[in-house]
């Protein structure tokens, strides 16, 4: 069975050195697992790799689309499993590199056949949960899909009525739908890798990225990008609202700096803790060891 490798972890923590060298050492190419970087323009504040790094080994799903477009995690299924297929072709071994740990799991794992979003339903059900409380809906649930509710807390009123809304217009709980799921686990061995360092050098490499964003010219980038209509998902970008909020004039550039710093380390531990939720992971301590070092271990944990 062909392997598939993922190499994720927090923001900061030092994937892409480390990917260039695996690429390399396995004679793979890179599709990027990174929510962000799909989108073209968005450049410094994604921390794309270096037009440079992209030279040394191929990548994919870097600047694909316009910031002015959604993209969701199904879009990004879909054009990534294209992208396996036409390295498989040139002989090649695939490595997905990245931090959406959502995104992952899509690719691994499947995405159930959902219907689209059905805005009057969720209207009516928002106007349930307004009047009568999340306990409301919550009870709801249990009558129909027992088994996500019992995943969900009580209080998770967008993904109750997701739920919700799938079974009525289904007629099938969303539970069920989930276990008719195919991901790439079913077609190849699977290696997931994360990148783990001490946080307080995560944290302290968040600090110098950002001061070097701002050096690259994140501001003009800013205001490059103020002049398109962005789309939601563009918008959730880390680091561009903090310096829309500058160019408006609410916020001092130094605050626009240390609220970036400050959002970035949260966003760090929120990816920790996803990665840490999945028991697939493998995680590889990387204190210490330089980039080709890391590339060298992981290799030879892929192989065992």
């Amino acid at each position: 069975m062909k392997e598939i490798i993922f190499l994720v972890g927090p923001t900061a923590v030092g994937k892409t050195a480390v990917s260039i060298y695996m690429a390399k050492m396995l004679r793979a190419e890179i599709i990027s697992c990174d929510s962000m970087q799909v989108y073209k323009g968005m450049d410094i504040g994604t921390g794309k790799p270096t037009i440079f790094k992209q030279r040394q080994v191929r990548h994919y799903m870097i600047d694909v689309i316009s910031p002015s477009r959604n993209f969701s995690v199904a879009d990004f299924r879909k054009r990534a499993t294209g992208h396996i297929k036409t390295i498989e072709k040139k002989g090649k071994r695939v490595l997905f590199v990245g931090g959406t740990g959502l995104y992952m799991k899509a690719l691994v794992d499947g995405l159930f056949p959902s219907p689209p979003a059905d805005h009057a339903l969720r209207s009516q059900l928002l106007k349930e949960e307004k009047a009568l409380g999340n306990a409301h809906l919550y009870k709801q649930l249990l009558k129909v899909d027992k088994a996500s509710a019992k995943l969900l807390h009580p209080n998770d009123a967008r993904r109750i009525i997701r739920a919700l809304e799938v079974y009525t217009n289904t007629g099938t709980p969303m539970s069920v739908l989930k276990k008719k799921t195919k991901g790439l686990k079913s077609e190849y061995k699977i290696s997931l890798f994360c990148l783990n360092r001490d946080r307080r050098e995560i944290y302290a490499t968040i600090d110098t990225r950002v001061d070097y964003m701002f050096k690259q010219g994140l501001v003009a980038e800013c205001k490059r990008l103020g002049k398109t209509r962005l789309s939601t998902t563009a918008r959730k970008a880390l680091g561009y609202r903090e310096v829309f909020d500058y160019l408006a004039g609410k916020i001092g550039l130094n605050d626009a700096k240390e609220l970036i710093k400050k959002n970035t380390r949260n966003f760090a531990k929120r990816q920790l803790s996803w990665f840490r939720n999945d028991e697939r992971i493998k995680w590889v301590d990387i204190d210490n060891k330089n980039p080709k070092e890391i590339a060298d271990i992981l290799c030879k944990k892929s192989m065992m």
